[in-house]
C-alpha cells in the first residue's frame, strides 16, 4: 500500500534514472488508498468528478492531478495498479502498441483465473461484456514510460460512483472477484501478471516478485 503522492514521486525518480541508464526497465506493483486520480484530459474541468467535496471527504477519498494522460479514474485497495518504467527505444517506439502491449498483459494475466476479458473498440482497457475490468493510462517521456493500468481485483466498486470512470458513459466497472464469484489472492494476480508481463513485452525478470523488480531484454 503506497500513498498516490509517494508513488508519483517514485515513479519521477525512476524515470530520470532510466533515462540516464543507471537502472534498467522496471515494473511496479502495488495498491493506493483511496484517491481519485485526474488526467490531462480533466486538467481544467472536473465536470467528471459527480461527488461533491464533502462526500470525498467523508468518504476518505483524495484527489490527484496525476500528469498522465486519458480522464479521471479511482484507486483503492484490492486494486492491482502497474506502474511499467521502460525504456521504448529502440524497436518499440509506438505509443498504441504499447498500450495495446498492456492490454494484453492484463487479458493474459486473468485468463489464468478462468475471466475471458477482450477489447473494445476505440476505448482502452479490458473488458468483460460492458464492464471495465481494468484501466489504462500513460505517459510517455522521451520514449520512456510511466503510470500505467489498474486492474480491480477485489476491489470496492461503489467508490467508482463517485466519477464518470475515464470519462465513459453507458458502461459499468467489475472486478476479478465478481466475475470469479471467489476471493482472488491479490499475491496471485501479481504472479500472472509478471509472468504475462514477461511474455508479451519479451523481459527476464532480474528479481523475485514482491521485491522492487528490475527487468531487462532477453
Amino acid at each position: 500500500m503506497v500513498a498516490y503522492a509517494d508513488g508519483l514521486e517514485l515513479q519521477k525518480e525512476l524515470v530520470e534514472q532510466r533515462k540516464t541508464g543507471e537502472i534498467p526497465d522496471q515494473l511496479l506493483l502495488l495498491e493506493h488508498p483511496p484517491v481519485i486520480t485526474l488526467g490531462v484530459r480533466t486538467r481544467n474541468d472536473r465536470s467528471h468528478v459527480i461527488a461533491t467535496p464533502e462526500t470525498l471527504e467523508d468518504a476518505g477519498v483524495e484527489v490527484f492531478e496525476s500528469g498522465r494522460g486519458g480522464d479521471v479514474t479511482y484507486h483503492g485497495p484490492g486494486q492491482l495498479v502497474g506502474y511499467p518504467i521502460l525504456d521504448l527505444r529502440p524497436d518499440r517506439c509506438d505509443v498504441h502498441r504499447y498500450v495495446r502491449d498492456l492490454e494484453e498483459v492484463l487479458i493474459r494475466a486473468v485468463a489464468g483465473f478462468g475471466i475471458v476479458s477482450h477489447r473494445l473498440p476505440g476505448l482502452t482497457g479490458t473488458w468483460v461484456g460492458n464492464e471495465k475490468l481494468a484501466a489504462i493510462g500513460v505517459r510517455i517521456a522521451r520514449w520512456v514510460t510511466s503510470h500505467g493500468f489498474a486492474l480491480n481485483v477485489s476491489t470496492n466498486l461503489e467508490h467508482f460512483g463517485l466519477i464518470v470512470p475515464c470519462g465513459i458513459t453507458g458502461k459499468g466497472v467489475t472486478s476479478m472477484d465478481i466475475l470469479s464469484r471467489k476471493p482472488t489472492g491479490m499475491t496471485d494476480v501479481e504472479s500472472a501478471v509478471v509472468d504475462a508481463f514477461c511474455v508479451v513485452f519479451d523481459r527476464q525478470l532480474l528479481q523475485p516478485a514482491h521485491a522492487a523488480a528490475p527487468i531487462t531484454n532477453r
